[in-house]
């Protein structure tokens, strides 16, 4: 398609001259068109750049991300077993630490994930291991351990899950992750030029659910939440979408390359748009030098702080092994027209 009819497009979208599809239910459709993708701001990181322009196809997304009660639903029906429900894979995980690592313990090799323990003092804030602490039993019905439930929290978003549990949801459900195109484009909102999702104004307890107080030690609670909230328990953006900022980080399809927004704008003219781009073929990540594939992360999440990570920005990017599961981390699912009109049928069907 040439940038003439993309523009027309656009205009037209604009215009609601476009009828849109009937979403499948819990999704949104977003119109196709063209947005400005990369940083905005002093917060601005250097893999955020250049700015470049981004046309899309429409899709469909999901107004929230997955709930605890939705993921139930997924593993009643199949089954599944997620990544921190299993065995740690020891052979694995050296193909992503330094040579000559030692193989821990036993009880460190058995099922469970990474949980955020709120500490009382801290020495130095670039030593995560403070407050990230590897928790036997630890999965996305037990958040805390062992001992704990989601019984109360059945509309939280679901955390612990590692990028192919996501995808395991998502192929279930008939949809896929979002690439990192399409969650920056529908987390704006149709705001272009913007530091966050409603525009200027930094971020406060009534805008996303992020950390308040000094990060790690001190959480003054003025929303309610110390961890995760309630889905939708925040004003939506401008397309109907809740939490795309902050409660927790949501993966993304791609591989994660520090430079990926340099290549993509290699020899492009000023006019010239990057079409439905799908991510890098390989990973360059020089914060994990040694995995040999990184996921994409976006949003934020509850742990965010303007002085600390200020990643609730829609532009920010973080990469993680796709077998991270972590008590900060979910994801929602997007859906092509025709992936959203099959699930359509199905809900006709069990209706």
């Amino acid at each position: 398609m040439t940038t003439c009819c993309m523009s027309l497009l656009v205009a037209l979208n604009a215009a609601g001259l476009i009828p849109s599809p009937q979403a499948p239910e819990g999704m949104v459709w977003i119109a196709g068109g063209e947005f400005k993708m990369g940083g905005v701001g002093p917060e601005t990181r250097h893999d955020e750049l250049p700015i470049h322009r981004v046309a899309l196809d429409g899709f469909f997304i999901k107004k929230t991300e997955v709930t605890n009660s939705q993921f139930k639903t997924f593993v009643d029906a199949t089954g599944y077993k997620t990544v921190a429900e299993r065995p740690v894979d020891w052979e694995l995980i050296k193909t992503q630490v330094p040579p000559g690592t030692k193989q821990p313990p036993e009880d460190m090799l058995l099922p469970g994930s990474i949980v955020f323990c709120q500490p009382a003092e801290v020495r130095d804030t670039r030593d995560y291991s403070q407050w990230w602490v590897w928790t036997t039993g630890a999965s996305w019905h037990h958040p805390e351990g062992p001992k704990s439930s989601i019984e109360n929290k059945m509309d939280h978003p679901v955390v612990h899950v590692a990028w192919e549990d996501a995808r395991a949801y998502a192929e279930w459900f008939g949809g896929e992750l979002p690439t990192e195109s399409q969650w920056e484009y529908a987390a704006r909102g149709g705001i272009s030029d913007m530091p966050f999702i409603w525009g200027n104004e930094q971020v406060d307890s009534s805008r996303a659910n992020i950390w308040e107080g000094t990060f790690p030690t001190r959480n003054d609670k003025g929303d309610g939440f110390v961890r995760t909230a309630p889905v939708g328990s925040y004003p939506a953006n401008g397309y109907g979408l809740y939490d795309m900022a902050g409660n927790v980080w949501e993966w993304c399809l791609d591989r994660y390359r520090a430079d990926e927004y340099t290549r993509r704008s290699i020899g492009l003219g000023e006019d010239e748009v990057v079409k439905n781009p799908q991510g890098p073929q390989e990973t360059d990540d020089r914060q994990n030098p040694y995995a040999p594939v990184t996921r994409i992360q976006r949003g934020g999440s509850f742990l965010c702080h303007p002085s600390y990570c200020s990643s609730y920005r829609p532009s920010a990017r973080i990469s993680t092994t796709p077998d991270s599961a972590m008590s900060h981390v979910g994801f929602r699912i997007v859906m092509t027209p025709e992936q959203g009109k099959a699930a359509r049928n199905v809900q006709k069907v069990g209706d």
